[in-house]
């Protein structure tokens, strides 16, 4: 039988729903049970991450361990976390629970080892409160990779590309696309050389053929390895 995957979501609800939806259209499948089972904890309540991490706001720790718990109880044979901010309490989630938590971003960086190792240089796009945290400064200095990163002016048009009142998050998606794919050019002239869509709000507007260079999505390569682990699961 196969294993069953656990999303702890609802940071935000589309980008839950988008990991559902990976999960479900890369599986090799040719009728409903070839599927793999999926719990999924969708909590829009958690409280905002950035803004726990650069403005003291309330932790998102004790809404997330919880909902990693339940998901545990609920029969989950793992976790997957579709939020890459929320990665900066990964260990502290992870030490609650006793079923296997996937990292995204360590999963990002071994998918680039295996696959992409002619990038060099790459540039990543991402929340204030992922930057401030080094969670992907710290895998880059592993793989040995140049980090690219937009500049201050830059940096705060894609926070209001993700936060504003007409941002990714309240719905304006076509609104926000232009400007996403200037903030890539201006990355691209910097001499990256791929692209990491470091927030999970990126994927569902910008698309491979927007740029000129690969796009890395953290929440496709989890997705495809959350699916070989629960066909590999004999439960």
């Amino acid at each position: 039988m196969k294993g069953t995957i656990g999303i702890l979501g609802g940071m935000g609800p589309e980008a839950t729903v988008y990991m559902f939806d990976l999960i479900v259209r890369l599986t090799d499948a040719e009728k409903d049970q070839d599927h793999i089972p999926v719990i999924i904890y969708n909590n829009p309540h958690i409280p905002d991450r950035t803004r726990a991490i650069r403005e003291d706001g309330p932790s998102p720790l004790k809404m997330l361990t919880h909902g990693a718990k339940l998901l545990e109880k609920s029969g989950a044979s793992f976790i997957i976390m579709p939020c890459v901010t929320a990665h900066y309490l990964y260990y502290k989630i992870k030490k609650n629970i006793k079923i296997p938590f996937l990292h995204l971003i360590e999963e990002t960086f071994e998918y680039i080892k295996e696959n992409s190792s002619n990038f060099k240089r790459i540039g990543l796009l991402a929340t204030d409160g992922t930057l401030s945290t080094d969670l992907f400064h710290k895998y880059c200095r592993i793989y040995n990779i140049d980090i690219v990163l937009p500049d201050k002016k830059n940096q705060k048009e894609f926070m209001d590309t993700i936060y504003g009142k007409q941002g990714i998050k309240a719905g304006y998606k076509i609104i926000q696309k232009r400007t996403m794919i200037r903030i890539v050019e201006n990355l691209i002239e910097k001499k990256a050389q791929a692209i990491i869509m470091g927030c999970t709000e990126i994927p569902l507007i910008l698309k491979d053929n927007d740029v000129t260079i690969p796009l890395i999505d953290p929440l496709e390569i989890i997705a495809k390895k959350s699916i070989i682990k629960a066909n590999a699961e004999n439960i």
